[in-house]
């Protein structure tokens, strides 16, 4: 048997609804089922503004636009993330400050954000990592005090929240002023390649779709609002397919679901192997008091490199792929020498140890069960 890292999960609608967009004549970007998939987020999470894009990657490019990224501007966001989140920014000139992990999870250390502030910072982007929340209620207070834009790099947080210090429970994305969210095939839900930019401060909405136009006001031509259109702002062309929207419909009318399955994964994954946290011998993820578990991925934190290496080969020979994550940005080969010597612990520490061990809609309770035994047969012999 063959267990695989991922497996990309199809609801039913998926192709039915493309052969309703072809039908329709209208497969380019916001089209029916675009406008359908954006209103579908709006409504259910109480986002201003949804627009689709190409990718995550495409809707964090739109926000270093939106808030006007240029040389020299400094940016704060964890180092232990994807290469997408400081690309962005980087294109645009901007020079990282990088933040270390959390002790206790691989998101960013909030309490060490303030001391990276100078008078050239513009902007901090919190990443969701697995899609547990930073503690935004103290970086909106350290970006209201300073004046900073937040862009919540939530690539992995759909349908994850924030409890806040009033008690309120606040959707992932829905708290800094721009989020950025991913419906690539290892998400909990997914269009292929596919991601969205999520505008909570009304004054970016005009400008963005300008500039998800190509620089154009062509979104408001096709509103009636305007007679013709034109070259008026920067931009690229960052609408999806409304293929992608009608499989991406699809995926999110089935949330509740495709979120319910996830999470009785993770939860069976907890249970079997918290015996291992409780005899020291690796941990488990750990979710912060202010954030909820939606369930995107389960990681073990290994002792050492060594120990995560031999887990990955042993898991291998009996067909169970399972997989590290990301290497700390500052000590990439690109950024390395742009970074100092600022010493970061914990992202390297998670560097070297996370593992991650499948988690997809299709996994058996008997392949869970496999996965479980096989591991604790490893460190129980």
């Amino acid at each position: 048997m063959i267990i695989p890292f991922n497996k990309p999960y199809m609801t039913g609608n998926e192709t039915r609804y493309i052969e309703e967009a072809v039908a329709v004549g209208k497969i380019s970007g916001d089209g029916m089922f675009s406008k359908k998939s954006s209103e579908f987020l709006e409504q259910k999470y109480g986002f201003k503004k949804c627009l689709l894009t190409t990718s995550c990657t495409d809707a964090l490019e739109m926000a270093a636009i939106l808030i006007d990224i240029k040389e020299g501007d400094e940016v704060i966001m964890p180092s232990y993330t994807f290469v997408s989140t400081a690309n962005a920014f980087v294109l645009h000139g901007a020079k990282l400050v990088f933040c270390d992990s959390r002790i206790d999870h691989p998101g960013m250390d909030e309490s060490k954000i303030e001391a990276l502030i100078t008078k050239k910072t513009k902007a901090i982007v919190p990443v969701h990592y697995a899609g547990v929340a930073c503690d935004m209620d103290m970086i909106m207070s350290i970006a209201n005090k300073y004046g900073l834009y937040v862009i919540e790099d939530a690539a992995h947080a759909i349908d994850s929240f924030y409890n806040d210090k009033e008690g309120t429970q606040k959707p992932l994305g829905s708290i800094g002023h721009l989020a950025a969210f991913s419906f690539h095939e290892t998400k909990n839900i997914i269009s292929g390649e596919g991601g969205m930019l999520v505008i909570n401060d009304e004054k970016f909405i005009k400008r963005a779709e300008i500039i998800r136009e190509k620089g154009t006001n062509r979104s408001a031509f096709f509103r009636g609002e305007i007679d013709k259109y034109g070259w008026v702002d920067i931009g690229s062309s960052f609408l999806p397919s409304d293929i992608i929207a009608a499989f991406l419909l699809a995926q999110l009318e089935n949330i509740d679901n495709i979120q319910s399955k996830r999470k009785e994964i993770w939860n069976q994954y907890y249970d079997g192997l918290i015996s291992l946290e409780k005899d020291g011998l690796l941990k488990l993820p750990s979710i912060p008091d202010f954030a909820t578990n939606n369930a995107h991925m389960f990681y073990l934190c290994c002792d050492s490199l060594e120990q995560r290496n031999m887990l990955i080969q042993t898991l291998k020979e009996k067909g169970i792929f399972s997989v590290f994550h990301y290497l700390s940005l500052h000590s990439s080969e690109f950024y390395k020498d742009k970074h100092g010597d600022r010493q970061l612990e914990y992202a390297d520490f998670y560097t070297d140890r996370i593992l991650r061990l499948p988690l997809y809609y299709e996994l058996t309770s008997d392949q869970i069960h496999l996965i479980i035994s096989t591991i604790r047969s490893i460190f129980y012999k």
